[in-house]
């Protein structure tokens, strides 16, 4: 089903809401949670029977720098700082305005998420994702966005805001001048229309839509899609449909870490304190630490397509905080060895040369990583079988640093927004662009502008 953008004259709405969100992931029940807290009526239309989106297939871990939640564990970081690492990590691709706005909003907005809505937010502090400088990373106590899902969720229904569901939005009505008048939606009862003073677009990326994946990032056309099927691009279409500006369509965030077949996340984590990965030939092919996510195309590049993780111990104890990796234990996708020949022969690779990797993992090596900074591996061994994957795109609509869909000459559309996935994001063109945490960053903070300044509190 192609999305539309019609003419809104002579429509006529069963309903009216003063904000509509469409999509009830992270960005679409922040901003609904946002727009309802400045006293307008709200609606969330969600295409799912269950909300869950690309949200709840994450860790749920969202980056803030200056927080409480940090001074209370003693670090020191600010918004600035924080930009100038999402800036160095993307080479300046990101927008200035933007970047700015939403490293500024993101730490408040979990603050009024802790204070408002009661989610237990904690910093993680025992391993440093690449490429931050601070320990920023915020989570819930499972560690899964599930989790993150479950309590927005549960709040959106504490503040009585309607989230319907298998409701998926088909059309946008709107005047000449752009003025989004409401939207039609296909239901199982059949089709409603829904009159809205200004509408949030939440319905995430395009990772879903093979064809535009092909197009706009080939090298991972036939990766494994580990995002939610609905993100199919829908934001987009509205979007040039309306004439919005559009950026780097080929930036996303891979991941070069899921475990295969089993399909499920292996935090990186598991890297960071230690570990390292080889190919089928126990053969390592990089600097694991410059990011996962460009780490799932060099994966991909490997023979079959494949690659190992290999820890130790102490690192696996750090790794089950995750609801995901315990769930990868428990389906029995961690091996387990006393030693590394034995380790090996379970990998089927040739031990003598996964014993000289782990021999090489000293000073600065041939790829330039530092181990400098982390203890050797040590009995017991653990070894996960991994592929590369596609997790969700980061190129998007253009928009302002107050979330409003931008034309193409730079005037903003008068009451159109966008967040989280549907929004052009601060990873710029390329895979090693994305910062650790830049998906759920944008989702929550541009949510929360969007919610505002749909809410008429901007």
């Amino acid at each position: 089903m192609t999305p539309l953008v019609l003419p809104a004259e002579g429509v006529g709405f069963e309903a009216e809401a003063d904000v509509v969100v469409i999509g009830a992931g992270a960005a679409g029940l922040v901003a609904a949670l946002s727009a309802a807290g400045c006293g307008v009526s709200v609606v969330v239309l969600e295409r799912d029977r269950l909300p869950r989106g690309s949200t709840a297939l994450s860790a749920g871990l969202i980056p803030a720098a200056g927080t409480r939640f940090q001074k209370a564990r003693g670090i020191e970081d600010s918004p600035e700082r924080f930009a100038a690492d999402i800036a160095a990590k993307s080479r300046g691709a990101a927008d200035p305005s933007v970047l700015a706005a939403v490293t500024t909003a993101i730490g408040p907005t979990l603050e009024w998420l802790a204070d408002r809505h009661g989610l237990p937010f904690e910093v993680i502090t025992d391993f440093l994702y690449p490429g931050h400088s601070a320990h920023r990373m915020h989570g819930l106590p499972s560690r899964s966005g599930a989790e993150l899902m479950d309590r927005l969720l549960a709040a959106a229904e504490r503040e009585g805001v309607p989230v319907l569901t298998e409701a998926r939005v088909t059309t946008l009505f709107a005047r000449a001048d752009g003025l989004v008048r409401g939207v039609a939606a296909a239901r199982p009862g059949g089709e409603e229309r829904i009159g809205a003073g200004a509408v949030v677009l939440a319905c995430s990326g395009f990772g879903g839509n093979r064809a535009l994946v092909r197009r706009h990032i080939p090298a991972l056309a036939d990766a494994l899609w580990f995002g939610h099927p609905g993100n199919t691009g829908d934001a987009l279409a509205w979007g040039e449909a309306f004439g919005a500006a559009t950026a780097h369509l080929s930036g996303h965030q891979g991941h070069g870490s899921v475990a295969h077949p089993h399909g499920i996340l292996i935090t990186w984590a598991v890297i960071m304190e230690g570990g390292f990965q080889v190919n089928a030939r126990g053969e390592r092919f990089s600097d694991e630490t410059e990011g996962y996510s460009e780490q799932a195309e060099r994966v991909l590049a490997q023979p079959g397509g494949i690659a190992w993780d290999v820890f130790d111990g102490r690192i696996a104890a750090i790794a089950r905080q995750f609801e995901d990796f315990r769930a990868a234990e428990a389906a029995g996708a961690v091996l387990s060895a006393p030693s590394l020949a034995a380790l090996a022969e379970a990998m089927r690779v040739p031990a003598a040369v996964l014993e000289g990797e782990v021999a090489a993992a000293r000073g600065r090596d041939r790829f330039g990583r530092d181990w400098s900074r982390t203890p050797s591996l040590a009995p017991p061994f653990h070894a996960v079988r991994v592929t590369g994957a596609l997790f969700h795109t980061q190129g998007g609509l253009m928009v302002g640093p107050d979330a409003r869909v931008l034309r193409r000459d730079g005037s903003a559309l008068p009451n159109l927004f966008a967040a989280g996935g549907a929004a052009a994001g601060l990873s710029g063109p390329i895979a090693s662009g994305y910062l650790s945490g830049n998906g759920l960053l944008t989702a929550v903070a541009l949510g929360r502008i969007a919610g505002l300044e749909a809410g008429g509190r901007g």
